[in-house]
């Protein structure tokens, strides 16, 4: 028998942790990840195992392999917990991409479904902007209004906004290539510690986004949604939902609003959670988590031992 935990939020991760040979360790200590992967392969048409185990890293990168790679290792990594241990979260949430894990984790939306649909995803996102047209920029050291005054002052005729609230004072821009490099600017004159470039050809959650989030929209209309056997806050406005066509539309507008990562982690502290779980691969959201809400336990599990970790702490 399972047992709900209310202090205990379960969080996936999205774009940007993954790395050739991620998952090899927990595989080799449980099936469930090669079997995970092996479904994934199955609906995807290809060996999404193969890609991920041997690369190449720039092939694993493109957004179309990354985005179903990533969600079939945060499913992987959550069947095991589901096998290890009876303790289950009260609260999910995933940034950005790993919405999408949430919602297959909470029964939201067949694992089948989920990885075809961000394979699709990442195809419309990467057709709506050209390679070269679109970049981000990780801003570090401004409050958000800062950045906020920085983007819409440095915009001219093309688009650049803030788009990821990560931390305080992490705060991730997207838009046209050049529009992005003068908000740079602007927010190192107003006294940026960095501005930094970040490895992606797709600029992700801003305006230029929104055709891409038309098409998946249509796609959306043919996947079954069922209401989350777990309460999951969505990113684009920090609520939970249980009527099928308000998620469809959560996740249309996910691609072109921000991600609002602060305020959902404050929000499910505010309702009581005091222990964080990453579930999948690497620890970038346990050290934004970290500055977000200090006087919470904040854990990550990938591999064995920081399955282990979290299966000690929590079953303790």
């Amino acid at each position: 028998m399972s047992e709900q935990n209310y202090s205990l939020a379960f969080v996936f991760p999205g774009q940007g942790s993954q790395g050739v040979g991620m998952m090899a360790d927990l595989a080799a200590a449980y099936p469930t990840v090669k079997h995970t992967f092996e479904e994934g392969s199955d609906a995807l048409g290809f060996d999404l195992w193969n890609l991920v185990q041997n690369g190449p890293a720039d092939e694993l990168n493109q957004t179309h392999n990354t985005q179903p790679a990533m969600l079939a290792a945060g499913v992987a990594m959550w069947r095991v917990w589901c096998e290890q241990s009876p303790i289950r979260p009260g609260w999910m949430a995933g940034h950005s991409l790993g919405e999408y894990s949430a919602l297959v984790c909470s029964d939201a939306i067949s694992f089948e479904d989920g990885v075809k649909l961000v394979a699709e995803r990442g195809r419309l996102m990467q057709e709506a902007v050209p390679a070269g047209v679109g970049a981000m920029a990780a801003i570090i050291g401004l409050e958000d209004h800062e950045v906020v005054k920085a983007c819409a002052d440095s915009a001219g005729d093309e688009v650049v906004a803030a788009v990821n609230f990560n931390a305080p004072g992490q705060v991730v821009i997207a838009g046209h290539a050049a529009a992005v490099e003068r908000a740079m600017e602007a927010a190192k004159t107003m006294g940026a510690k960095r501005a930094l470039k970040l490895p992606v050809s797709v600029p992700s959650h801003c305006a230029l986004m929104e055709p891409a989030a038309e098409k998946l929209a249509a796609r959306l209309e043919d996947v079954a949604v069922e209401i989350p056997n777990v309460t999951l806050i969505h990113n684009v406005d920090v609520a939970a939902h249980s009527a099928a066509e308000v998620i469809r539309n959560a996740l249309r507008e996910q691609l072109f609003k921000p991600v609002r990562w602060v305020d959902s982690v404050k929000f499910m502290h505010d309702q009581g959670v005091t222990q964080f779980v990453e579930c999948g691969p690497g620890k970038v959201l346990m050290g934004l988590n970290k500055r977000i809400v200090k006087d919470a336990n904040h854990l990550t599990m990938y591999d064995p031992e920081t399955l282990n970790n979290v299966l000690e702490q929590l079953n303790g």
